[in-house]
């Protein structure tokens, strides 16, 4: 039987044997040790990796198989095979290749990561037919290994797939309501949406405590400022989506909650000494470890204090071997925060970055800018001796492990699924996020008592301000979203532009201002909000991003903030601006200035 034949049956019965303890011969292809890692995170019941049969499977895979398995990488088109013209292109020029079912092939890929602007997550039915595609197109070629469909989709004001898939409230809209058991629930349903749809590593949650409220990257997308308080919820987070099937990704290690630039453009210093490391970053980290966590994203930042040598976490042995593998005892998957991004390539060139992430001691690299240049630096580094070949199977069987733990091989996947209309954006699962949210809208000033607005008498209510766009494409616009939902509640709103509202406001009961991301000293958004106290008609200030507006605006009758501009957050904060709920988040950081952690006010109780 000719060498490839042979190898390819080798692996075949491998991939059959993964869980069920068959026996297989290891006679066939270049074998090469893979060390023996005991201490691996554990799926569910009936998913326990059989690691000896993935060590054979991996000695069975050539080098260049092997190397592909590290990558995930982005496509462009809504389909495998049949891209629109323009995707193609797309694909063409920065692959060589014009489909995702080639890209796959082509560069053995282990994963692919979802994006919108990618043309991946126009639909569910859409998604799950792409998925299906490249699932076909990675069992047809090299070593017919199952890929690891991945997408960032933290809810809130990262999500990459919207509507009619279910938009749950953000992390520091869960962190404002407090309950670790709503942070479970959500992510176990938006978990079981994602598999129905092929996807089975969500990049979430984020396990930064955002203690900067200059911080330009990760402020809401925190659970709060307390660390403890994050490391129950992002532990929460985790055992929700691992339960649905759903490899969980906490994030950035070792922590991006208090820097002031923005990794994709700049690579931040973190000043924190190590005992603070220790205090505040440290503590969300270890509890997903001990939740058992798929997989830790690094971040592309320094940290002196940890790796004095100014290379990023990303490419830091220190960081990522000794103190996330050593000191913290994960075993999983560690994956790079995205290879295209400036904070990771400012020191070294794109040919060293995955190398030298490797090297650290990471498994998955994410998103490469030149996928072909990478694997090409690391196949070369292998045969240099830079990196041995055990190294590179170590990582590979980590990634094998994980897509068996996550049902992607035969006999470790689920029964048929259920139809897509039965689990995506149905009825419960929409209630759901609507409860969840109902705790989440906190009040922050009520002065005068204007709030509730009793709906039942038809107030005449102006709606106005910032409408930034919606994170997943299918919500909003945030002004007319909240002058709608006031409306279903009996208010008379409108929602006008910024230039029009100083002239529309006499008359009005209220003049609710949505605001964004106010920055220091003067802006438009400042010059709107004191024309329109200065009208004499009540302002409510809705800040539907960073509770932090509250302290760069004038006081108002009334402060509430959202922490989020999508459509379930817009809907509590109505129901609460009219007193259909009453208000029961707390802050889960503090506004400088203004109110401390855990602030929130209340209506009084209804007499009865």
């Amino acid at each position: 039987m000719p060498y490839h034949a042979s190898r390819r049956a080798l692996l075949a019965a491998a991939l059959a044997a993964v869980t069920t303890g068959g026996a297989v011969s290891a006679s066939a292809g270049g074998s090469h040790a893979v060390p023996d890692d005991s201490r691996s995170p554990e799926g569910p019941p009936g998913r326990h990796p059989d690691r000896a049969r993935l060590r054979t499977l991996v000695a069975g895979m050539s080098l260049a198989e092997q190397v592909g398995q590290l990558f995930v990488s982005r496509v462009y088109g809504h389909s495998a095979t049949d891209p629109d013209p323009a995707d193609a292109e797309k694909n063409l020029a920065q692959f060589g290749v014009r489909s995702a079912a080639e890209l796959v092939a082509r560069y053995h890929l282990g994963g692919v990561i979802y994006f919108a602007w990618a043309a991946n997550t126009r639909s569910p039915q859409q998604i799950s037919e792409l998925s299906a595609g490249l699932q076909r197109a990675a069992a047809g070629s090299g070593a017919g290994i199952p890929l690891l469909l991945s997408v960032d989709q933290e809810h809130g004001a990262v999500a990459r797939i919207g509507k009619p898939a279910t938009l749950f409230p953000g992390a520091m809209a869960l962190g404002a309501g407090g309950s670790a058991a709503d942070a479970r629930r959500a992510a176990r349903i938006a978990g079981a949406e994602l598999a129905a749809l092929g996807i089975r590593q969500d990049y979430a949650p984020v396990a930064d405590v955002n203690v900067n409220p200059a911080n330009p990257v990760i402020g809401v997308r925190s659970f709060g400022s307390d660390p403890l308080a994050v490391a129950e919820l992002a532990a929460a987070q985790v055992r929700g989506y691992q339960s649905a099937g759903v490899a969980a990704t906490a994030k950035h290690f070792p922590g991006h909650g208090d820097t002031e630039t923005d990794s994709h453009v700049g690579l931040p210093v973190m000043r924190h000494s190590r005992a603070e490391w220790e205090e505040l970053d440290e503590p969300p980290f270890r509890a997903v470890v001990e939740a058992g966590v798929d997989a830790v994203m690094t971040a592309h930042i320094v940290f002196p204090a940890l790796d004095p040598s100014g290379d990023p976490a990303t490419l830091s042995r220190p960081i990522v071997t000794g103190i996330l593998r050593e000191r913290l005892g994960f075993r999983g998957v560690v994956v790079t925060d995205a290879l295209d991004m400036a904070g990771v390539r400012q020191k070294y060139g794109e040919d060293r970055v995955p190398v030298l992430a490797l090297k650290a001691g990471c498994d998955q690299l994410l998103n490469a800018p030149d996928l072909g240049l990478a694997q090409r630096s690391v196949l070369a580094a292998v045969e240099s001796g830079e990196l041995s070949r055990e190294r590179i199977a170590e990582s590979v069987l980590r990634i094998l492990e994980l897509k068996a733990r996550r049902g992607l091989f035969p006999e470790t996947s689920d029964p048929a699924p259920p139809p897509l209309d039965e689990v995506v954006g149905t009825a419960a699962n929409l209630a759901a996020a609507d409860e969840i949210a109902a705790v989440t809208t906190t009040l922050l000033a009520n002065p005068r008592g204007l709030l509730p607005l009793a709906a039942a008498a038809g107030p005449r209510l102006l709606v106005t301000g910032t409408d930034p766009v919606s994170p997943s494409g299918t919500t909003g616009p945030p002004t007319t979203v909240l002058a709608r939902e006031l409306a279903a509640l009996g208010c008379r709103a409108t929602a006008v532009p910024p230039a029009r509202a100083v002239a529309a406001a006499k008359g009005h009961a209220a003049v609710l201002v949505c605001t964004y991301n106010v920055p220091e000293g003067e802006s438009p958004q400042r010059t709107l909000v004191t024309d329109l106290i200065a009208t004499g008609v009540p302002v409510v200030l809705v800040a539907i991003r960073n509770p932090y507006d509250a302290a760069r605006l004038p006081a108002c009758a009334a402060e509430v903030a959202t922490y989020s501009w999508t459509d379930v957050e817009l809907r509590a904060a109505a129901r609460v601006i009219t007193g259909e709920r009453r208000p029961a988040g707390r802050l889960p950081v503090p506004v400088p200035g203004r109110y401390p952690l855990g602030h929130g006010l209340s209506y009084p109780p209804v007499a009865p």
